[in-house]
């Protein structure tokens, strides 16, 4: 196994979370009343329990790295999820950046953002 590292990010209820993420392929690998990890691929989130996180003044954030970022903002688009530029969740459209890469953005449901970049 090579070295990694995965993201830790709130959840004010994990099953709202799970639910959210199943839409998007992510499934369950572990739960108990603290913590829970969802896995897509070789693709994994950690959640911690905040209940009390208010999703409009979060700061959380992480990058995810996909081969794939036009199939994962179709996937987003295709269970519901807005193209807008308030509330949550949202996603942006992928757009070239300056640096030269290719990013887009997903708000979750807990007001946590996720940059989602195309693997170069």
């Amino acid at each position: 196994m090579t070295d990694q590292a995965t993201p830790n990010l709130p959840s004010r209820d994990f099953d709202s979370t799970a639910a959210f993420y199943e839409k998007l392929g992510f499934r369950r690998v572990f739960r108990d009343s603290g913590w829970m990890i969802l896995k897509r691929g070789d693709l994994m989130l950690e959640f911690f329990a905040h209940p009390e996180l208010d999703p409009l003044t979060s700061w959380f954030s992480c990058c995810l790295r996909l081969d794939d970022l036009a199939g994962f903002y179709e996937r987003c688009k295709s269970v519901g999820i807005q193209e807008t530029s308030r509330g949550y969740p949202r996603i942006h459209a992928p757009e070239l950046q300056e640096w030269g890469g290719t990013m887009a953005a997903l708000v979750d449901s807990d007001g946590t953002l996720l940059r989602l970049i195309q693997n170069g």
